[in-house]
């Protein structure tokens, strides 16, 4: 071979190699771009999936910076019981917001009382739903001479002397419920929020009472698990992504640390609320405390 043909092959196998350096740094940016196409488009979902609902400032203004009694002002050696009107009472003279929960009795009453059963605060192996409101009006809270309340009866000793946070368990007939809570609160001259686990309930107030402040209640996954949650509904309510349903404005995490899905969601405008606060250190980051156990300030301080 002359030199010239030489020096052209050389050259010939030059380009070769430039090319196919130039075609393998092309593939390699091209399947960068794709996964940034993926990233972005899982940024994207997320963000849908967490974005809370916006309230007005008129309507988060009674609940923001406030401390809420945590099933009113009870006590650690249960001689004022949870969720009774003596823990109400309590509250609402010390000017306290207060939580509370609702669910419904066997001839469908709205009643004012937390477990799904009666054994914890009543010692009796029984469901809350098996037992119709006079049954559970005659039955003992914590060996006290209070007894489970009707939440008609629970609004009128309130009065109006604090904001509420009305959590709606969730059951059988969850429609029947939210229905029924609302009506109640149709009647209520004070400031009321509702809140919930279920984010179908959450969805309900969405759709059928706009103007009412709404939260969603969570809790890591571990606690979901805990109590017979599939792993992937664990997952996908421990990081909030079900608040595509129910767009709440305020979302009450357990204290502790909170996933970034979380965080997001409170990035995003959800109101910071907090559950069940033992330290007065739980002012510092949220925005309503739910606490129980201590005295801290009716306002908190940040």
């Amino acid at each position: 071979m002359k030199n010239a043909d030489l020096e052209k092959e050389v050259k010939r196998l030059r380009t070769m190699r430039a090319g196919a350096r130039l075609l393998h740094r092309a593939g390699k940016a091209n399947k960068k771009l794709h996964i940034s196409k993926k990233l972005v488009t899982a940024a994207g979902l997320g963000v849908f999936l967490v974005a809370p609902g916006r309230a007005s400032r008129k309507a988060s203004a009674p609940f923001a910076g406030r401390n809420f009694a945590h099933r009113g002002l009870h006590t650690e050696d249960k001689s004022v019981p949870e969720n009774s009107l003596a823990a109400f009472s309590a509250a609402a003279d010390a000017g306290y917001g207060i939580e509370l929960d609702v669910q419904l009795s066997k001839d469908r009453q709205v009643v004012v009382f937390h477990d799904a059963t009666l054994d914890r605060v009543c010692g009796v192996k029984s469901r809350v739903d098996e037992k119709t409101y006079d049954e559970l009006h005659s039955t003992s809270l914590c060996g006290t001479g209070e007894t489970v309340p009707l939440f008609s009866d629970v609004l009128e000793c309130i009065d109006g002397r604090g904001p509420l946070i009305v959590e709606l368990k969730t059951g059988k007939h969850n429609r029947e419920l939210c229905r029924k809570t609302l009506s109640i609160l149709k009647n209520y001259d004070g400031d009321v929020c509702v809140e919930s686990f279920d984010p179908r309930i959450v969805m309900w107030f969405r759709f059928r009472a706009p103007k009412l402040v709404r939260g969603q209640l969570a809790c890591r996954p571990s606690r979901y698990e805990r109590k017979d949650a599939s792993k992937k509904a664990a997952f996908m309510l421990g990081n909030c992504f079900m608040d595509f349903m129910g767009r709440p404005q305020f979302i009450a995490y357990e204290t502790g640390r909170k996933p970034l899905t979380v965080k997001l969601a409170e990035r995003l405008g959800a109101m910071r609320f907090c559950w069940t606060s033992h330290d007065i250190k739980n002012e510092k980051k949220n925005d309503a405390v739910i606490f129980e156990f201590y005295r801290p300030g009716v306002r908190m301080t940040k």
